[in-house]
């Protein structure tokens, strides 16, 4: 079983994420994608209003593609949600961790752990989502990990905001309703 809060505590914030694990390169390209995503008034207000403290770790790496197109989203999350305290961990430095991580059979970025207050995981997803996949499929790309040297089109960072937005929703909502969380903070 891993200890969520030891991982959590080891992880590092955005910023020092980046400066510890991108390269300038890779940090500039991080910047451009991270300018350009911009949350709606009704997603900032969505997320203004998530109550239940909510333990984030994103399994990432500093030269992935996808981690710079889709965790720039998660950072622009915390930032407007005080109640989500979101994590990067580099996929080297754990192993134990990316191996508990593997998506059909392989190392996928990113992926990201949802965890309640005290620790229990409550969700993980990851490494593209729906629309991601969608777009992939369409225009037979092939890829298996985008550079990141293309950024993607301004709907498809929307369409990517809103299925990764859906996400956190659903996870503050798990832990709202959780008759023990409830319990604990007597509503």
């Amino acid at each position: 079983m891993i200890d969520w809060s030891a991982i959590h505590g080891a992880a590092l914030p955005y910023a020092e994420f980046l400066r510890k694990h991108a390269t300038s390169s890779t940090q500039a390209r991080w910047n451009a994608i991270h300018a350009r995503i911009t949350l709606t008034a009704e997603q900032r207000t969505l997320l203004s209003g998530f109550t239940r403290r909510m333990p984030v770790v994103c399994l990432a790496a500093g030269w992935c593609g996808d981690c710079m197109n889709q965790c720039v989203i998660f950072d622009h999350f915390a930032a407007a949600s005080g109640a989500i305290d979101l994590r990067f961990l580099e996929q080297e430095d754990r192993p134990e961790v990316r191996d508990a991580l593997i998506i059909n059979g392989g190392n996928r970025l990113p992926v990201v752990v949802f965890l309640s207050e005290d620790w229990y995981e409550v969700a993980r997803r990851g490494d593209r989502t729906l629309s991601i996949y969608r777009r992939l499929a369409e225009e037979q790309l092939g890829s298996t990990c985008p550079t990141g040297l293309v950024p993607p089109a301004a709907s498809a960072l929307a369409a990517t905001t809103a299925e990764w937005l859906d996400e956190f929703e659903r996870v503050q909502l798990i832990l709202r309703l959780s008759s023990r969380l409830r319990a604990l903070h007597g509503d």
